[in-house]
């Protein structure tokens, strides 16, 4: 194992080398928060998959496979129908907007008064993935050197925390890169034939496996439903993954590299549960599914390939962990913190309050492009980067923490942003009323029903589009110079000023 553990550990010395090389083109609020808006197709496909594709999509993926067989694919699967479908539909007029957050573009479409809300639910969606990818370094670190759970969690966690810190965007961009290599080599060209050659081939593993190992729907209709709720509709609201939309150079490079991205994940599911159900003949009494990944890596690779397809699984989460965590520092920072700071200002000051809360947030070229807003955000990053170490040491039920973020997720924001985007006569009010009810509905449910229960995020989604529907129309619609500005924007001409920085 020592040259696998080579492998890792220049694996992990390169990604720091990484970011301190970002540190130095991360310059400006634009450049540390979403790479100075520079990303060519290549680059932004890579970085695109590298982030949905996680610990969940690799580790997970494969225990699907050994739990359920070729249709434990359904939840890698719809990850990337989500992105396909957000890069044909929605990226182009999202990374027109020219803003950094989620909260923006609904303070931009509803007039500023929905953004705080909903900034408080995405950064508590946020936090929670970051975490649930932060845990995931416990099993690896534990599977590599047999290290203590809050140990591993330290030192992976600090890696993710020092890199996205130092350079921002630029930082975690090259290493998702870098990431996206080594699970391409890793998983897909690497364990995937090693695993089926080592099964006997598909013949041998169809005929060594139920029948259900190898149905379209063997993991259940009603799972497959809910996995397209939660996960294809989260790819659509996400603040982590529009961060990375924000990246893109132009709308063709957002629509075409996401569409790459998209496919990939197709593609990626299906290896997943390939290698998992090739697990299932070679080791067929694992204790727990997720065993299957690290079991099958240890047996079946030789030395030094071992350690590659291991770093690939650590990349996996580490791209998912550093996308969150500057998702979650952006939200805090640029929602939050200086949303409050903001209404503290007005009590004080009405004329400097009125400007702070400029729907939209500042434009690139801006004022907020000093230096001190670059300050600012790492000094958010390092702070919420602290706060995703000390939670995860504390949290041990991963799926029920990453199961309530996407439900709350879902629940709370999918209706008025998606409705923003498509439906005029959307209003603030309405906003704010889906936001509400349909969180409440879903905190509701869970504590009744359980957090793993599908019921929450169907009742969810059904009351958050009642209230939207209900109250949009009970209600005066949105101003029309308001509305004016949007469409403009979306149009592309990010000079136009809100109405409301008129003051």
């Amino acid at each position: 194992m020592a040259v696998d553990y080579a492998v890792i550990v220049l694996y992990l010395a390169g990604m720091l080398a990484v970011g301190w090389w970002g540190m130095r083109r991360a310059t400006s609020k634009s450049d540390f928060l979403v790479a100075g808006r520079r990303l060519g197709p290549a680059m932004y496909s890579g970085t695109m998959a590298a982030i949905v594709l996680g610990g969940a999509s690799t580790i997970g993926g494969v225990g699907l496979g050994y739990q359920y067989g070729l249709s434990g694919a359904w939840m890698v699967f719809t990850i990337g129908l989500g992105l396909l479908a957000l890069s044909v539909f929605f990226s182009a007029r999202i990374a027109r907007l020219k803003v950094y957050t989620v909260s923006e573009m609904l303070d931009l479409r509803y007039g500023g008064s929905a953004g705080l809300i909903s900034g408080i639910v995405m950064w508590a969606y946020t936090l929670m993935l970051a975490v649930t990818s932060t845990i995931a370094y416990a099993t690896i670190f534990d599977v590599l050197f047999g290290l203590d759970r809050t140990v591993s969690i330290v030192i992976g966690g600090a890696i993710v925390v020092a890199y996205s810190t130092l350079g921002g965007m630029w930082s975690i961009t090259l290493t998702d890169m870098v990431q996206f290599v080594v699970k391409t080599i890793g998983v897909l060209l690497l364990l995937l034939p090693i695993a089926v050659i080592k099964a006997g081939g598909f013949g041998e593993m169809a005929h060594r496996l139920p029948h259900d190992y190898f149905a379209p729907l063997g993991i259940g209709g009603q799972t497959v439903f809910t996995y397209v709720l939660i996960y294809s509709f989260g790819m659509l609201i996400g603040q982590d993954i529009w961060q990375r939309v924000f990246t893109a150079r132009s709308d063709r490079t957002a629509r075409l590299g996401g569409t790459a991205a998209g496919t990939y994940c197709l593609v990626y599911a299906l290896a997943g549960a390939v290698i998992g159900t090739a697990a299932k003949v070679l080791y067929p009494h694992l204790g727990s599914p997720d065993d299957a990944f690290a079991t099958i890596v240890k047996d079946t690779l030789p030395v030094g390939v071992r350690g590659l397809v291991l770093a690939a699984a650590l990349s996996a989460v580490m791209s998912t962990s550093s996308g969150a965590l500057i998702a979650c520092a952006t939200v805090a920072h640029n929602d939050i913190w200086s949303r409050v700071r903001g209404a503290v200002r007005a009590r004080r000051d009405p004329a400097a309050g009125a400007a702070s809360w400029a729907a939209g947030g500042p434009r690139d070229g801006g004022p907020a492009e000093a230096p001190d807003e670059v300050r600012g955000n790492r000094l958010f990053t390092l702070l919420m980067g602290l706060a995703v170490i000390v939670t995860a040491i504390a949290l041990n039920n991963v799926v029920e923490a990453l199961t309530l973020a996407y439900n709350l997720l879902v629940g709370g924001l999918l209706v008025p942003i998606l409705g923003g985007l498509l439906w005029r006569r959307g209003t603030a009010a309405g906003a704010l009323a889906s936001v509400a009810v349909g969180g409440l509905t879903v905190i509701g449910l869970m504590a009744t029903l359980g957090v793993l229960a599908n019921e929450p995020i169907y009742y969810g989604l059904l009351a958050s589009l009642v209230a939207y529907v209900a109250v949009s129309l009970a209600t005066r619609p949105t101003d029309q110079a308001v509305l004016t500005v949007w469409r403009e924007r979306l149009a592309g001409r990010a000079d136009t000023p809100s109405p409301l920085t008129r003051v």
